[in-house]
């Protein structure tokens, strides 16, 4: 017989959201390292699976069941109720009601009658080395094993990144799936466009559209007094929706036709174009990514693409201009370098056509590839080989034809030096550039995640050996390389973790990636398309191949259908809205973040945050534009849409 003092009072916590609660009942088994008891049934007439509930039931074992280990959960649906899912906080487990010794196995998660049994661990996060007890390593080991199973690699487009293997999002499940909670896009003057396959009669007529779609965006509003300057083409290029393209030269690529003279008004007097680009005062855009791309219809009309180089100048008063512009890849003469000294329609349909070729790498790559795809390739191979125990499971319009292809080349001309804050803005020449404020910005946010996630590794991590040791870590950045990043040694993507700093390093630029560098090229699309000359999406016009043969009344004739360039802003207002629900930047609500050593750390990171979003604030005030997308209180801390 056992004693009193061997009963295992067991309470059962929902959790607090609204619709957790569920009809159902649920059958309880504790495991220890002797045996494992029966189930038990919690009694659905007197406890209640309600939101935020907690009950309390007494367990007698027939038998010593040793160290209590894990717990066992099945949900069963009520006869006659819905079948709704559960979700349950946690478990906590006492030998006796005064106990002040207590188990507490955390869940936080829906659970489904489906499931059978869920078992749940205690809450010690360890590396698998540390694992004391065969139960818990065979418990590890079957719940990977599970997951692998359901969890798989797939192919979204041959030559691009993987992508997780599912039919729909549903087939996720409850606890992968997350419902965005959109405040809702003022669409308003937008929806009643939807049969106009015409472009804009007249730029008054465009003018209206934008007066009450424009009306509250004081960024948008300043796009369309300033969009034909240079100097503000330039700053689009480091501050705009997309400041990943613009890099600092020492050489003209051999394809660009552009020479000395035809430049040398447009620099400082007595310089040259060589003299300036020794200086590192000249930088280029080059969309060579989109050269021979097919071309698309829209609405049944005819589209144009470009694959232009410009050219641009860092002059003595701290402005960069463009200064010479070629719209395709392969020079001739029906290819002409246009120049600001061209006529002004020349000119300004030159710089339309940079910025619809901008528009299209931004989506598919800046955007889509470089945040969205790298964040799903880092999450499938942490589902499928981190378990929840370890530590870092817990931190981390077009013709399809067309997105394919452009999709296969980003991806192979994807560079993990790119991806990282710091080679990167160095490699591009932007990082001691005064004016581009993204860079200044995207440095300090890097450099305090990289600080937090160096002190997180250094709670389990006391050495290079115990990383190059720690199995589960070497399978996860194994298969992210050869699944994720398809094997592309080139890339330089690491294929396995030698030391702490090269683990640190690419679990901060995952952590970037998927955050702030989602933030910059992400909420700033309205502000910078909704001007729809600043940034077309698609031109229904051939590129010029001479100069001089249309005037400024035509540059309307370029632009797509209203109907479609409504229906791009209308999706662009639902992607540049912050949820409702948002969760700032390093702002956590899992278990993990919430006591000792990583509380210690959350709150140290948020601190350095607050204070870099204080001086961005401050900075801000002496801007004539603002830069905000980078101030970590506006920063999502995932991908959320």
């Amino acid at each position: 017989m056992m004693s009193q003092m061997d009963e295992f009072h067991v309470t059962i916590r929902t959790s607090a959201l609204p619709l957790s609660g569920t009809y159902g009942s649920v059958w309880i088994s504790l495991v220890g390292t002797l045996c494992e008891t029966p189930p038990v049934k919690v009694n659905p007439e007197q406890h209640r699976l309600l939101p935020g509930s907690a009950y309390t039931i007494v367990i007698t074992p027939t038998e010593e069941v040793g160290k209590l280990v894990l717990m066992k959960l099945r949900l069963e649906a009520q006869p006659g109720f819905p079948d709704l899912n559960w979700h349950c906080q946690d478990v906590e487990v006492r030998r006796h009601s005064e106990d002040p010794n207590v188990d507490v196995f955390l869940c936080h998660k829906w659970i489904q009658s489906a499931d059978g049994y869920v078992e749940l661990r205690n809450d010690k996060v360890c590396l698998r080395k540390e694992e004391t007890l065969a139960i818990l390593t065979a418990h590890r080991e079957k719940a990977l094993k599970n997951k692998q199973q359901s969890i798989r690699f797939g192919t979204f487009v041959d030559g691009v990144l993987g992508c997780v293997d599912m039919p729909s999002a549903a087939a996720l499940g409850p606890n992968l799936t997350h419902i965005r909670q959109s405040p809702g896009s003022n669409v308003h003057y937008l929806k009643g466009f939807t049969e106009r396959g015409t472009s804009w009669n007249s730029l008054q007529e465009l003018e209206t559209f934008f007066l009450f779609n424009g009306r509250e965006n004081t960024v948008a509003k300043y796009v369309q007094a300033h969009w034909k300057e240079d100097a503000f083409f330039g700053y689009q290029c480091l501050n705009g929706s997309n400041p990943l393209c613009v890099k600092q030269i020492r050489s003209l690529p051999p394809n660009f036709a552009v020479t000395s003279k035809m430049v040398r008004s447009f620099l400082p007097e007595g310089s040259s174009l060589k003299r300036e680009m020794e200086k590192g005062r000249v930088y280029l855009l080059d969309y060579e990514i989109l050269d021979q791309l097919p071309d698309n219809t829209v609405s049944g009309k005819q589209t144009y693409l470009t694959a232009p180089l410009c050219l641009l100048h860092y002059n003595q008063i701290e402005e960069l201009k463009p200064i010479a512009i070629q719209l395709q890849q392969s020079p001739g003469p029906q290819n002409p370098v246009f120049l600001p000294s061209d006529s002004a329609a020349d000119w300004l349909l030159a710089k339309i056509w940079v910025h619809n070729s901008d528009f299209i790498v931004h989506q598919l790559l800046s955007h889509l590839l470089r945040t969205h795809l790298v964040g799903e390739v880092c999450c499938t191979a942490t589902l499928r080989h981190l378990p929840e125990i370890h530590p870092l499971y817990q931190s981390m319009s077009w013709s399809l034809e067309a997105v394919k292809l452009l999709l296969a080349r980003g991806t192979q001309r994807l560079r993990y030096s790119s991806m990282c804050v710091p080679d990167d803005l160095r490699c591009r020449g932007l990082d001691t550039l005064p004016i581009c404020y993204y860079a200044q910005d995207a440095i300090r946010v890097w450099d305090a995640l990289h600080r937090f996630v160096e002190g997180w590794s250094s709670l389990y991590y006391c050495n290079d050996e115990d990383v190059q040791q720690d199995c589960e870590l070497q399978n996860w950045i194994r298969e992210i390389f050869m699944e994720g990043f398809l094997g592309l040694i080139h890339i330089g993507i690491p294929q396995s973790f030698q030391t702490t700093a090269e683990m640190c390093k690419f679990v901060t630029m995952v952590i970037f990636s998927c955050s702030a560098l989602h933030s910059a090229v992400n909420f700033s699309q309205m502000d910078y398309n909704l001007w729809i000359l600043n940034s077309p999406a698609a031109m229904v016009r051939p590129p010029p191949q001479t100069k001089g043969q249309i005037s400024v009344d035509e540059l309307l004739s370029f632009l797509p259908g209203v109907n479609s360039s409504c229906h791009v802003l209308s999706v662009l207002s639902l992607l540049s809205h912050r949820a409702i629900d948002y969760v700032p930047l390093c702002h956590y609500k899992e278990w993990y973040f919430r006591s000792g050593a990583t509380l210690r750390l959350v709150e140290k990171v948020q601190k350095e945050l607050k204070k870099i979003a204080r001086d961005i604030t401050k900075r801000n005030t002496q801007l004539e534009l603002p830069y905000t997308y980078l101030s970590p209180d506006y920063i999502e801390n995932n991908l959320a849409i």
